[in-house]
C-alpha cells in the first residue's frame, strides 16, 4: 500500500489560485452537515454487520466488527485504505462533474480522518509534536475541502463550476499529500516502537508479538517493507536468529525476513549484517526443526529470485553457496510435506539462475536423482508450482552433458512427457500460469537433452513427438501461450533431426521445414479442428 499523495491521485490537475470560502455561520453549517456525517458513521456500523454470510459478497470497504480485538496497526491500515480509496472516488466523481457525490464522499472522508486519528490516539501510547502538526494540517484541510465542495452545490452555473473544479482538484491533492505524510510518519514511529520492544525485551511473549506485528506490516506491500528495512528491521531480526534463547521464534522471524527482503533496502541490510552466513549456519545445523530449515530456504528463494534486479551485491552468497545448496538438496530429499519441498526446490531453482556453478554442484550431489524420485511421490510434489520448480532445475542443469545419463537412469524422459500434459485442476490464473511454465520448461529441457541420441530415442518411444505436435497445433492445449509454442517447436525440430521418419509429411512441411518464425505464425493463426 502506497500512501504518497501523488500515488493516489495521478489524475488531479495542477494547483490554481485558491478561491475564498463562503462565510457561513458555524452552527448553521453543522446543522446542514449533521445528517451526512451521521449517515456516514451509521453506514460504517451497518456495514460491519453484513446481512450476507458469504465473505466474498461483503462490501469492499467494510471495517471488521471485531476491529476492537485486532491489532491497532491493522485497524489503522484498514482505515487508511478506506480513506485512500475514497479520495480516488472523489477524483472520479469530480471528473464526471457529479458534484453531489463529490460532496457526500468528501464528508465521508472527513469522518474517516477524524475516526482514524481518534482511534490511533486511543490505542497508541503517545505521538510526537510533528505528528500533532500533521494531524492538525490534515483536519483543517479536510474541513476546508468539505466546506468548499458544499459551496459548489449552491451554484448551477457551468462556468463558475468549471472555475471551481480546478480549486477542488488542488485541495484534493493537498489533502492526499497531508494524508500520505501522516500515514508515513505513523507507520515509521510504530515500526520504531516494535523494534525497540524486540531490542530491549528479553520476554518471548513480547518479542513474538512484536515480530508478528512486523510480519503483518510487511504483508501490506513494498512500501511498508522499505520503512521496516530503513528503520533497522532486518538487523533486529537477524539479531534474534543469532540467539539460542529465541530458537522457537526462528520460523516466524525468518518468514518476516523473507517478506522484507523483497525490496532493495532489505537486501542491502541483509548483506551488511552477514545475513547469508547466518542463513547458511541455520540450514546446516541439524539440531534445528524442519520448519526452521524451510523458512530459511524461503529467505534464500526470495533473495535469489531471478525477478529481482538488485542481487548482484550478494557476493557473500557465492562463498557459502556449496553449503547452502547441499543443505537444500537434503531438505528436498527429507521433506515431510509438499510445502517444505516447494520452498527448498524454489530456492534451488533460483540459485541455478543465480550462478552456473550451482548446476555442477547439484550434479555432484545426485540432485537429479533425488528430484526425479520426489516427483513420483504425489504427497510431496502435489501441485504445478512444485513441478515448476523441479523442471526449472532440470532445464538449467540440462546444459551439462553429464545430465543425459542421469535423466535416462531416473526415468526423467517419462516425467518430461507427463509435464508436457500438465493441466490446471482449477480455473485460477496463478495455476494456469504455472501449468504454462511447466509445459514450456519441459519442452525446453527436452530440446536441450535430445542432443544426446539415447534421450531422443527414449522421447520418441514415449510418443513425445505426437504430444509436441498437438501442443503446436491446438491453442487450447497450451492455453494460447506463445512461449509454450516456441519451446515445443524447438523441441520438435530437435527430435525430427534425430528421427525424421516420426513425422507425417504435413507436420514436417508446416512445423519443421519452414523458418521457426514462419511455423510460429502459422500455428498462432491456426483454427482448431473439432472433427
Amino acid at each position: 500500500m502506497a500512501f504518497k499523495g501523488e500515488d493516489h491521485l495521478d489524475s488531479l490537475s495542477l494547483p490554481v489560485q485558491r478561491m475564498h470560502l463562503m462565510q457561513v455561520d458555524s452552527v448553521q453549517r453543522w446543522m446542514e452537515e449533521l445528517k451526512l456525517m451521521t449517515d456516514c458513521e451509521c453506514m460504517c456500523i451497518l456495514q460491519s454487520k453484513p446481512i450476507s454470510a458469504d465473505k466474498e459478497e461483503q462490501h469492499e470497504l467494510i471495517l471488521s466488527s471485531q476491529s476492537s480485538a485486532c491489532d491497532h496497526l491493522q485497524l489503522l491500515l484498514k482505515r487508511a485504505w478506506i480513506i485512500s480509496t475514497e479520495l480516488g472516488r472523489i477524483a472520479q466523481k469530480l471528473e464526471k462533474n457529479r458534484w453531489h457525490r463529490v460532496h457526500s464522499v468528501t464528508v465521508r472522508v472527513n469522518c474517516h480522518v477524524h475516526s482514524m486519528i481518534n482511534e490511533y490516539h486511543t490505542l497508541s501510547k503517545g505521538s510526537s509534536r510533528e505528528m500533532h502538526q500533521l494531524e492538525k494540517l490534515l483536519i483543517d484541510k479536510c474541513s476546508e475541502f468539505t466546506a468548499f465542495t458544499e459551496r459548489c452545490l449552491q451554484t448551477e452555473d457551468e462556468e463558475i463550476l468549471k472555475s471551481m473544479k480546478s480549486c477542488v482538484n488542488e485541495t484534493l491533492t493537498t489533502v492526499a499529500q497531508h494524508f500520505g505524510q501522516l500515514i508515513e510518519l505513523v507507520l515509521t514511529q510504530e515500526t520504531q516502537t516494535l523494534l525497540r520492544q524486540m531490542e530491549l525485551s528479553g520476554s518471548l511473549v513480547i518479542t513474538e508479538s512484536a515480530i508478528r506485528a512486523l510480519f503483518s506490516l510487511a504483508q501490506e506491500g513494498a512500501h511498508l517493507c522499505r520503512i521496516i528495512a530503513q528503520e533497522g528491521g532486518v538487523v533486529a531480526l537477524f539479531r534474534i536468529c543469532r540467539q539460542d534463547c529465541f530458537r522457537c521464534l526462528y520460523p516466524l522471524t525468518l518468514r518476516t525476513l523473507a517478506s522484507i527482503c523483497c525490496v532493495e533496502e532489505g537486501m542491502h541490510q541483509l548483506e551488511k549484517v552477514d545475513g547469508i552466513l547466518c542463513l547458511a549456519d541455520i540450514l546446516t545445523d541439524t539440531s534445528h526443526s524442519e520448519a526452521t530449515h524451510a523458512e530459511a530456504a524461503a529467505v534464500i528463494a526470495q533473495i535469489t529470485s531471478p525477478h529481482l534486479t538488485f542481487t548482484q551485491h550478494l557476493s557473500s552468497f557465492l562463498e557459502n553457496m556449496e553449503e547452502i545448496v547441499t543443505a537444500l538438496v537434503k531438505l528436498c530429499q527429507e521433506a515431510s510435506s509438499g510445502e517444505v519441498f516447494l520452498l527448498a526446490s524454489a530456492a534451488l531453482a533460483n540459485i541455478t539462475f543465480f550462478d552456473t556453478m550451482a548446476c555442477e554442484i547439484l550434479l555432484q550431489l545426485n540432485a537429479m536423482k533425488i528430484l526425479l524420485a520426489a516427483c513420483s511421490d504425489k504427497h510431496i510434489v502435489d501441485t504445478p508450482y512444485s513441478r515448476d520448480q523441479v523442471v526449472t532445475i532440470l532445464a538449467n542443469m540440462s546444459v551439462l552433458d553429464q545430465c543425459a545419463s542421469e535423466i535416462i537412469q531416473g526415468n526423467g524422459v517419462q516425467l518430461l512427457m507427463e509435464m508436457l500434459c500438465e493441466k490446471p485442476s482449477s480455473g485460477s490464473a496463478a495455476e494456469i500460469a504455472a501449468c504454462e511454465r511447466v509445459q514450456q520448461k519441459s519442452a525446453v529441457t527436452l530440446a536441450r537433452l535430445s542432443r544426446a541420441p539415447e534421450v531422443a530415442e527414449a522421447a520418441v518411444k514415449l510418443s513425445c513427438i505426437p504430444r509436441l505436435i498437438k501442443l503446436c497445433r491446438s491453442p487450447t492445449e497450451r492455453n494460447n501461450s506463445d512461449s509454450v509454442l516456441v519451446a515445443c517447436l524447438a523441441a520438435l525440430r530437435r527430435l525430427a533431426v534425430m528421427n525424421p521418419d516420426g513425422l507425417e509429411d504435413s507436420d514436417f512441411q508446416q512445423l519443421v521445414k519452414p523458418r521457426l518464425v514462419d511455423s510460429f505464425l502459422l500455428c498462432t493463426n491456426m483454427e482448431e479442428s473439432f472433427v
